[in-house]
């Protein structure tokens, strides 16, 4: 489903039951944050705010904020299937070809092609109402948890422009309000945000940015996709929708904007203005990130739609709206480790993990050393050289059971044996490490162990029930009157 504007995703969930009006007066201030957090900590539906103090505008939030909402957002009621589908794209292009290679190919594929973003000559929602002057004050910007630095926009889609390759980059990055019209751009070491930044930076030239607020809600989903640098997330989510996404012209910068959006924050980062600090921040880790310094983003521009909703989230101690944002993004990329890596057949990137901390993986073993090599294989690939903590076992466990899990592990590890340690890039919100992006990592192999790798006994086998019984007490259980 095509979804014009973010209101409409927000009537289908209300057709549904999933999401709650308040319609009384409540304040961005701390209340919403206190509010939202107990309704996402209980499962609860979204949350729309007619009446927000100090604004015109309604505020919704938790749209995303389970697994049924997040594959409505996405239109897709298995999200595997868009993985496996690429990978069966993938998969008919020669073998010979690098992955580089095949990527380029896909690209001209005519089931590739056919969803290209276009741009529109009609007038777009997005630009119906045009703010004079802009005035970030204007919008419902949540100062989330006491000790933050200010008010945080916290759910945009941030639109820049590769200088070298011109391809175009959709990222999520919090901005913090500085003024009416200055926010920070929080644009972390490791993020194609900042190495885009960083070649301004170089040229000296001034940097466009369109900060996009709403409309489709896979736009805020590609947003935070691990999209390879050379894939536009435009792109992305008009492959996901089966439709191009129509962008406009932006009104003060050489920029397409989603035609769609609900609101498009236009403006530019200059790389020769000097950093300004940016927090505290009580950030998804669960503790409030410090003050740092960041590039200033200068607004030249405010439009929106006549029934533009803000949309925004709150994060913190999981779990959090933004966990099932995670879980699309672990559904629809296992089937890419599996083209890679054959031997995986689950992944599992756990709420308490932050999506940094920890990654469980399964394997089919099939040599020795085969745990330690896909540790190392996924430290090497994109955002997961940051995750701190891998976990491998065989494919006879269910990873997404923590408990069966736990017990896996910990029955299985020899630690002298079965740990690996070796220091590499952190995630920059991560407060342990001695130094800021940097430190230690640990693998867990819980798999079982062969002689060559120095196991001399006889592995025990894990105890099963045989599949004629499993078969014949689940065609009597309903008669045993007990709750499953």
């Amino acid at each position: 489903m095509i979804f014009n504007g973010f209101r409409k995703f927000l009537e289908l969930l209300e057709s549904r039951g999933e999401l709650v009006r308040v319609n009384f007066p409540v304040d961005p201030y701390l209340e919403i944050t206190e509010i939202a957090d107990r309704v996402m900590k209980q499962g609860g539906p979204a949350l729309l705010f007619e009446k927000v103090k100090g604004s015109p505008f309604p505020l919704a939030i938790n749209t995303f904020g389970s697994k049924e909402r997040i594959k409505l957002a996405l239109g897709i009621n298995h999200l595997e299937d868009i993985g496996e589908e690429l990978f069966r794209l993938l998969k008919s292009i020669p073998t010979a070809f690098t992955w580089q290679e095949k990527l380029k190919v896909l690209l001209n594929l005519s089931q590739i092609k056919n969803i290209f973003p276009k741009i529109i000559n009609r007038k777009a929602p997005s630009q119906e109402i045009i703010m004079k002057p802009p005035n970030l004050d204007l919008l419902p910007i949540l100062t989330c948890w006491p000790k933050d630095g200010g008010p945080f926009i916290t759910l945009p889609i941030v639109i820049t422009k590769d200088p070298e390759t011109g391809i175009r980059n959709c990222g999520m990055y919090r901005l913090q309000k500085f003024s009416s019209t200055t926010t920070g751009m929080h644009w972390q070491l490791h993020k194609d945000g900042r190495r885009i930044f960083n070649y301004y930076q170089k040229r000296g030239e001034r940097m466009e940015v369109a900060v996009v607020l709403g409309g489709d809600p896979v736009l805020t989903y590609v947003a935070t996709a691990p999209l390879p640098p050379e894939v536009d997330e435009l792109l992305f989510a008009g492959y996901i929708k089966k439709s191009p996404v129509e962008l406009v012209n932006g009104i003060t910068i050489d920029l397409e904007v989603p035609a769609q959006a609900d609101f498009v924050i236009e403006g530019y980062i200059d790389p020769k203005e000097s950093f300004k600090a940016e927090g505290p921040f009580g950030d998804h880790t669960g503790f409030y990130t410090p003050v740092e310094d960041f590039p200033v983003f200068r607004v030249t521009a405010i439009s929106h739609r006549k029934d533009a909703v803000y949309p925004t989230t709150i994060v913190g101690i999981p779990p959090k709206e933004d966990a099932y944002l995670g879980w699309a993004t672990e559904r629809i990329f296992t089937p890419f480790l599996r083209m890679l890596y054959p031997e995986i057949v689950d992944l599992h990137l756990p709420i308490e993990g932050g999506f940094h901390n920890l990654a469980i993986v399964s394997i089919k073993k099939t040599y020795p050393g085969q745990g330690k090599k896909i540790m190392h294989s996924l430290w090497g690939m994109g955002q997961m050289m940051l995750t701190k903590c891998i976990i491998v076992v065989e494919d006879e466990v269910d990873i997404h059971n923590l408990k069966q899990l736990s017990w896996y592990v910990l029955s299985n590890v020899d630690p002298q044996r079965d740990l690996v340690f070796w220091e590499g890039p952190l995630d920059q919100l991560d407060h342990a490490s001695n130094f800021p992006a940097y430190g230690s990592k640990i693998g867990i192999d819980a798999t079982r162990k062969w002689k060559e790798e120095g196991y001399t006994r006889t592995w025990p086998e894990m105890i099963t029930m045989t599949p004629e019984v499993k078969k014949k007490v689940d065609e009597i259980w309903n008669q045993l009157g007990i709750p499953l």
